[in-house]
């Protein structure tokens, strides 16, 4: 499992590895720049020497290069700020469940894990169906009306339609959202614990018991 201080130390790793990066390359084209000019004013026409605008031009080029390689490398430090910080909140979400895009619910003892809906828009009705192994409709909780667009989370009872209580087992559910007739995107969410941080060069990613690795960013909601 991925500790805190296992995230601190790949992230150090990290930052450490694009500084080094960044500046050799500054440097090794600034050393290529001046070999260039080096070399062609020693190899220059002494009867047609080099006009000093061209030399001008040239160490002004030099500048620009060699400001544009600072620029890259100061934004690619901040960059990876900004990922060692994301990377110690991520941390932090170890061991705590989340709502993160899926459908799955699981109903033991009982007991319902929780569920949600990404609502796109605001919605005059919301409704959840849970649906068994076969597919059927099992239960049908209604949201009421949503006056805008966001989370919103719901906790099955584990009873069906008839009062009875379902049997254990994996359920799924789809989302039904709209607003004066007209259909509201929804995506269903599913809650899952957090195992561990993976930190990769596309940024942070949660792995989700039951759902894999997931964005950071696109964990809706924390428990």
């Amino acid at each position: 499992m991925t500790t805190t201080t296992d995230v601190q130390s790949t992230t150090n790793s990290i930052n450490t590895s694009t500084s080094k990066t960044s500046a050799n390359s500054a440097k090794s084209t600034e050393d290529r720049f001046l070999k260039l000019l080096v070399a062609q004013m020693q190899n220059q026409d002494p009867l047609n020497p080099l006009d000093n605008a061209q030399v001008t031009s040239q160490m002004a080029q030099l500048s620009t290069v060699t400001g544009i390689e600072k620029l890259n490398a100061t934004l690619g430090t901040m960059s990876q700020s900004f990922i060692s910080s994301q990377s110690m909140q991520a941390a932090t979400m170890i061991g705590h469940s989340v709502l993160a895009q899926g459908s799955d619910l699981d109903l033991k003892d009982g007991a319902a894990s929780a569920g949600g809906v990404d609502l796109q828009g605001a919605a005059d009705k919301l409704v959840v169906d849970i649906k068994n192994s076969a597919g059927k409709v099992v239960r049908s909780i209604d949201l009421d009306a949503q006056k805008s667009a966001g989370t919103v989370s719901f906790q099955w009872d584990g009873k069906t339609d008839d009062g009875l209580v379902a049997p254990d087992g994996k359920y799924t559910f789809s989302v039904t959202a709209t607003q004066e007739s007209e259909k509201v995107t929804a995506n269903p969410l599913t809650q899952a614990k957090v195992l561990s941080v993976n930190l990769g060069a596309s940024g942070v990613s949660l792995n989700l018991e039951g759902l894999g690795a997931v964005d950071a960013a696109n964990v809706k909601q924390i428990f």
